[in-house]
């Protein structure tokens, strides 16, 4: 059974061995760079959950949610602000194509209509335009493009 955990300190150096396939290096930060984000998210005033994804007690993946801006956002994309984002995701390469990313999906949708840090609109995500199988993934829970880009990613939303 697909679930999120919190990442701890029980469990981040798990996390961290964890890879996408020399193909997708260029669509998603490593993980140590994503809970280094998260780190200092959180001392900046910001919000970020990051969480490892687990099949019953193995690590499969890793997915982190944000919320609004951080005092550190100069160019945060308008959506940002006061809303939810479905920061990172990723797959270890030995556990892709079974279904995990779409459940990551469904159970990080699922976490952010509890509103952990209150009232939002809309969640919001980017990903690289060649990415298909991203946005494949993303418009199958109904996120949208919007025509904005965040640096060189296409932004999504998606009302909650």
């Amino acid at each position: 059974m697909i679930r999120l955990e919190k990442i701890t300190a029980r469990n981040v150096w798990d996390i961290l061995k964890l890879q996408v396939s020399d193909g997708q290096r260029d669509f998603v930060a490593d993980n140590s760079t994503s809970i280094i984000e998260a780190y200092t998210t959180i001392t900046a005033n910001g919000h970020a959950f990051p969480f490892g994804i687990y099949d019953d007690d193995t690590p499969v993946g890793f997915l982190m949610i944000g919320f609004d801006v951080d005092d550190c956002w100069d160019d945060a994309p308008k959506i940002a602000k006061g809303n939810y984002s479905l920061w990172r995701l990723m797959i270890d390469t030995r556990y892709q194509h079974r279904g995990f990313g779409k459940e990551a999906v469904r159970l990080a949708l699922e976490f952010i209509r509890t509103l952990p840090c209150g009232a939002a609109e809309h969640c919001w995500l980017s990903y690289e335009p060649e990415n298909e199988t991203a946005r494949r993934l993303y418009q199958s829970f109904g996120f949208t493009e919007t025509g904005e880009m965040d640096g060189e990613e296409v932004i999504a939303v998606t009302r909650i």
